[in-house]
């Protein structure tokens, strides 16, 4: 059986299967939400610098005892449905049974999903990628590092929460929450801190 050629039509509506049916490209990450195929190049440093920052900060505070999640990067696919894989840049996944899920069957759901954006993903991210995880994300972050803001997105909001000085997260079971100075986010992620 041959690999399946990227499909350009429109109204095709991809499955979870035929994204991981589609051959390795080097420099490519392949999506789909709601049957939308999203092709992404690879990131900038810019981009996993961001995201590096972002997951220090998340894996020490989500490793706390009482463990509250799993923390993972992307690449890392994420099955949500037969016609959703997404590879957010950074999410939390809840517990199950008390252990941390493994393979991508595994977690239906987020504590907190985090984007960054790049000049390719803005459309992707905001729109098509947003509304999924608004159904089965507890936050939405999008990460902006052009404009030095995250755009923090609940359930049923209809507008982002706007924020450029600092985040926080306070998931259940937490006593305290986790504060993200975004100042110095930008900082590093920019290439400028020293």
């Amino acid at each position: 059986m041959g690999m399946p050629a990227i499909v350009d039509d429109r109204n095709h509506k991809w499955t979870v299967e035929e994204v991981w049916a589609l051959p390795d490209v080097p420099g490519e990450r392949y999506e789909c939400v709601d049957g939308e195929l999203l092709v992404s190049p690879s990131p900038a440093r810019s981009h996993q610098r961001c995201a590096g920052y972002l997951h220090v900060q998340l894996w020490g505070y989500v490793g706390l005892a009482p463990r509250i999640g799993d923390v993972l990067l992307a690449p890392s696919d994420v099955r949500l449905d037969d016609f959703t894989l997404v590879q957010p840049d950074l999410f939390v996944a809840p517990l199950i049974d008390g252990r941390r899920p493994n393979g991508p069957r595994a977690s239906e759901r987020f504590l907190l999903v985090i984007e960054v954006l790049s000049p390719s993903s803005q459309r992707a991210d905001r729109l098509v990628k947003r509304r999924r995880y608004q159904r089965s994300a507890d936050v939405y972050w999008i990460v902006d590092p052009e404009a030095r803001l995250v755009e923090r997105w609940l359930p049923d909001d209809d507008r982002p929460e706007i924020l450029t000085e600092s985040i926080s997260w306070h998931p259940a079971g937490r006593e305290g929450a986790l504060v993200v100075d975004l100042p110095a986010l930008f900082l590093e992620a920019s290439g400028e801190a020293p």
